[in-house]
């Protein structure tokens, strides 16, 4: 099942993600509980995420909105409509 990746604040589409992905994503970041499907990502994030192996894809979709000075809030969904989040 495919899962859109959204910047929090501005609902902002950034990218679709596979499950292999979303695991990744999952994996690498703290979640506070089941129910968290939000995580700040900076560039020391990205740093992090990179050395633990995270795949290219998945960086490629954060790193255009990230930058020296500000991190992004992203929050993934389920796209269960096939389209529509």
């Amino acid at each position: 099942m495919p899962y859109r990746l959204y910047i929090k604040d501005s609902a902002k589409l950034i990218g679709t993600l596979t499950d292999e992905q979303l695991e990744e994503l999952v994996d690498l970041l703290e979640e506070e509980d089941s129910q968290d499907h939000d995580y700040y990502i900076d560039k020391d994030v990205l740093a992090f995420m990179e050395e633990e192996g995270a795949s290219e894809d998945l960086l490629a979709i954060l790193r255009p909105h990230v930058s020296d000075e500000e991190g992004i809030e992203v929050e993934w969904r389920e796209d269960t409509e096939g389209g529509a989040a």
